[in-house]
């Protein structure tokens, strides 16, 4: 692996959690200015071919990036962008239940819901408060 490609490892490693092409981009760049967007997802695209990173689409920002291991959902507010991030096992039984009546399985470990957060129904309902 070049150097180029382990600093962004390095870099999806130190970010913990979701990060964008872009910022992923930004962090390389620091050592190793040379390197242009395209080679960044050129490499996302090699590591999750190879099962080390995985990406999903929060909304209607850019997909994020995360290492493969950490499974958990996303909801997602189409107000504010607030994402909340719930554990596996809370869809447990909405998986269940599209698996036994349509027969379908979810694949990946990530994925996001659409919806409105507690706080923007709260101001919608109330919008005097």
């Amino acid at each position: 692996m070049t150097p180029a490609r382990q600093a962004l490892v390095r870099s999806l490693v130190a970010s913990r959690g979701h990060v964008t092409a872009d910022e992923l981009a930004h962090e390389v760049a620091k050592d190793f200015p040379e390197v242009h967007l395209s080679t960044i997802y050129r490499t996302l695209d090699l590591l999750e071919e190879v099962g080390v990173v995985d990406h999903v689409h929060l909304g209607h920002g850019r997909a994020v990036y995360h290492l493969v291991g950490d499974t958990h959902r996303h909801l997602v507010c189409e107000i504010c962008g607030t994402v909340i991030e719930v554990p596996e096992d809370t869809l447990d039984s909405f998986a269940n239940e599209l698996h036994s009546k349509w027969g379908f399985t979810l694949k990946g470990n990530h994925f996001a819901l659409i919806g409105m957060c507690a706080n923007c129904l709260d101001i919608k309902e109330n919008p005097k408060k």
